[in-house]
C-alpha cells in the first residue's frame, strides 16, 4: 500500500494513494485509522511523507560510493565492522516537486545522492534482527543534496548537508516491497546518471536497526536514510529524478537563491 502526506485546501493530512485517487486517512498509517474523503491525486500537494521525531543518516554505506570520495583525493573512510549512524535536520525536508535552492557561497562539487529510506512504524528497542524487519513499516525515497567544499571546510555538516532545502523525500511511503531487491537510477534532465542495486549495502538497514537500539529507541515516524552509491553533479536549472524500483520517482529542480546573481536563471517565478 501507498501512504502520502498531503495539502489539500490548506490542510495537512495522511492519505492513502490509490492509483490516481487519495483518500484521507484520519491517522497517521502506523496507527489504527478510518477512510475519509477521497480526492484526484493531482488536485493534492504532496509533503515530506513523514516528518519524523529523529532524522537518522547512514553515511559510506556502499562501496563505490567510498572509492569515489578516495579517488577526489580525501582521506579514506574506514568504515568499521559495525554499522555507525548520524543525524539530519528535519527542517532541511522538502517534498517531491520541491525545489532544490542552491544557497549562496556554494562553490565546486554540489551533488545529489540517492538514497532508500527506511520509516519505522512501532517503538522499538534492543531488537533482534526479526523485530527490526518487522519494525520497519515502509519505505521511500531520499535524495541526500551535499556541498562537498563546505562539507570539508567545516567541523560538522550543518550547512554541507542541512541547509534548507538539502533533504527532498518521497514522494510517498510504501509499505509492500523489499527494497533490498530492488534498482536506484539516477536522471539529470531525462538523462542517467547513475543506476545500482539499492541492497548492494555494506550494511543493511536491519543491521543499522539492531545495532541502533542497543542504547537508542527508535519510535513511529523516525526515518533512516540508507546511504547512496555514488554521486550526481547538480547545477541550476537541473531536474533531478530518483527512481527506486517499486517505490516510485522523487522529483526535484534546482533553482538558485535569491539575491544570487550568478544563478538568476534558476529562479522560479
Amino acid at each position: 500500500m501507498r501512504y502520502a502526506r498531503c495539502a489539500i485546501d490548506e490542510r495537512e493530512t495522511f492519505a492513502l494513494v490509490e492509483g490516481d485517487e487519495v483518500v484521507e486517512i484520519s491517522d497517521a498509517p502506523w496507527r489504527t485509522h478510518v477512510r475519509g474523503a477521497q480526492h484526484p491525486l493531482a488536485s493534492v500537494r504532496l509533503l515530506p511523507p513523514v516528518v519524523p521525531p529523529t532524522f537518522y543518516a547512514a553515511g559510506f554505506n556502499y562501496r563505490a560510493h567510498n572509492r569515489h570520495h578516495a579517488d577526489l583525493g580525501y582521506d579514506p573512510v574506514q568504515v568499521g565492522d559495525r554499522p555507525q549512524v548520524g543525524y539530519r535536520a528535519q527542517s532541511a525536508l522538502v517534498a517531491h516537486g520541491d525545489a532544490i535552492v542552491k544557497h549562496v557561497g556554494i562553490e565546486g562539487r554540489f551533488e545529489t545522492e540517492a538514497e532508500v529510506v527506511a520509516v519505522i512504524g512501532r517503538t522499538l528497542t534492543r531488537a533482534t534482527r526479526a523485530q527490526a524487519e518487522d519494525a520497519i513499516f515502509g519505505w521511500t525515497i531520499g535524495n541526500d543534496v551535499s556541498a562537498r567544499e563546505w562539507q570539508h571546510a567545516d567541523r560538522t555538516f550543518y550547512r554541507a548537508k542541512n541547509s534548507d532545502t538539502f533533504k527532498p523525500m518521497g514522494p510517498w511511503i510504501e509499505t509492500h516491497v523489499d527494497p533490498l531487491g530492488s534498482t536506484t537510477t539516477v536522471r539529470r534532465n531525462g538523462s542517467v546518471e547513475a543506476s545500482f542495486a539499492t541492497g548492494d549495502m555494506i550494511f543493511d538497514p536491519y543491521d543499522f536497526i539492531v545495532e541502533m537500539t542497543k542504547t537508542i529507541t527508535l519510535h513511529p515516524g523516525d526515518v533512516l536514510w540508507m546511504g547512496a552509491d555514488g554521486n550526481t553533479q547538480m547545477s541550476v536549472g537541473d531536474v533531478i529524478d530518483i527512481e527506486i524500483s517499486g517505490i516510485g520517482t522523487l522529483t526535484n529542480t534546482v533553482v538558485g537563491a535569491p539575491g544570487d546573481t550568478t544563478h538568476q536563471e534558476g529562479l522560479a517565478s
